[in-house]
């Protein structure tokens, strides 16, 4: 009896982001950039822009190879190993932009980034990460020019630039998308959440639980988000009878906010609710409150505009807004490949539309 031979074709194989990073590190290790040790997890964390199990997946891969040895809770220790064949670079480059590390992204920004690098790799594109902070200031053109003139890419992707780095890319036309809100005018492809919607809504709900002096928290900066985060609330604010809006606009350091927040608290006419923007300050506001001997929210409300998964160990849980993150990479992701395909990404801001995630803080 004869077998039958599959005429299938074979199934394309992907290459993972762990399949990069011990590259990345193979490449390091051939070529001596370390002696004798590897350094710390945290350390390589920060080198090669990847999260800690991303690390943890290809050092194991190494060490089953003969790169590594380990002994104990001893530091990694270099072996020598044949050299694997190296493969084949693409030339096909996708940048991304972002004034801060990897490491300190928020949660839900660091899963789209490994979402969009392991499925543009799938595609036979390059993602790399770039902080560069000198290119998020008030004045950043000359910055701007030098970054863009050293690092040539396929296309651009943008983390939450100001207006002043927004208008100098509409300005040059480059090929690039946006994770933010542009601000009015600036023709730049970009997604984020709808804030106005968002803040608008949160505006109508503190009005409605009785609340009538609301102080709007925010980080000093000309962010397309916090300007329509802004827009949203005093619209609906607008319509609303006896009531007050109050915006602290801190210089995001601990003391500063803490002071405005004792500024605010003196006098009959304090807020009764604080509407708060980056889940960082949230829980800086909260502590501060409840110091200052504040029940929440017997005594005060408070309510994020943003999600993290740091606010679910809070007690009391918080009332926040946010966006399923697996939605949000899945349109990064698609209007990426079509800037790097075509040249040109979907016209026009997507604004995804914000679930309100109901807690014990309003």
């Amino acid at each position: 009896m004869k077998t039958r031979v599959s005429t299938a074709p074979k199934l394309p194989q992907r290459q993972s982001l762990v399949t990069q990073t011990v590259e990345s590190l193979r490449e390091g290790l051939e070529k001596g950039h370390w002696e004798g040790h590897l350094p710390g997890e945290r350390e390589l964390c920060e080198a090669l822009q990847v999260s800690r199990r991303t690390l943890r997946a290809a050092l194991e891969e190494l060490q089953r190879h003969g790169w590594l040895k380990v002994s104990g809770r001893q530091r990694r220790e270099i072996q020598q190993a044949p050299k694997a064949p190296r493969p084949v670079k693409t030339s096909k480059i996708i940048g991304v932009l972002s004034s801060a590390s990897f490491l300190t992204m928020p949660p839900h920004i660091a899963f789209v980034m490994d979402t969009l690098r392991s499925k543009l790799t799938a595609a036979g594109y390059e993602v790399r990460i770039y902080a560069q902070p000198a290119c998020y200031t008030a004045s950043p053109a000359r910055a701007l020019e030098k970054f863009f003139a050293e690092h040539p890419a396929t296309a651009w992707v943008v983390l939450s630039a100001q207006l002043p780095m927004q208008r100098w890319l509409a300005a040059k036309g480059l090929p690039c998308f946006l994770m933010g809100s542009p601000g009015q005018g600036i023709a730049l492809p970009s997604l984020d959440m709808d804030f106005h919607a968002a803040c608008h809504h949160a505006g109508t709900m503190l009005w409605r639980k009785g609340h009538r002096r609301i102080a709007f928290v925010v980080p000093k900066g000309q962010y397309g988000g916090d300007i329509a985060s802004e827009d949203g609330l005093r619209s609906a604010l607008a319509s609303l009878p006896g009531t007050q809006l109050r915006v602290i606009r801190h210089d995001t350091t601990v003391s500063h906010l803490c002071r405005l927040l004792d500024e605010a608290l003196r006098g009959p006419e304090a807020p009764t609710a604080f509407f708060v923007a980056r889940p960082p300050f949230v829980i800086t506001t909260m502590m501060h409150l409840m110091r200052r001997g504040k029940r929440i929210p017997q005594d005060v409300a408070v309510l994020s505009r943003d999600n993290d998964p740091t606010l679910d160990s809070t007690t009391p849980t918080v009332c926040r807004y946010g966006v399923e993150p697996r939605q949000l990479a899945a349109r990064v992701v698609q209007a990426v490949r079509q800037l790097a395909e075509s040249g040109a990404a979907p016209s026009g801001s997507v604004k995804l539309m914000p679930s309100y995630m109901a807690g014990e803080t309003v």
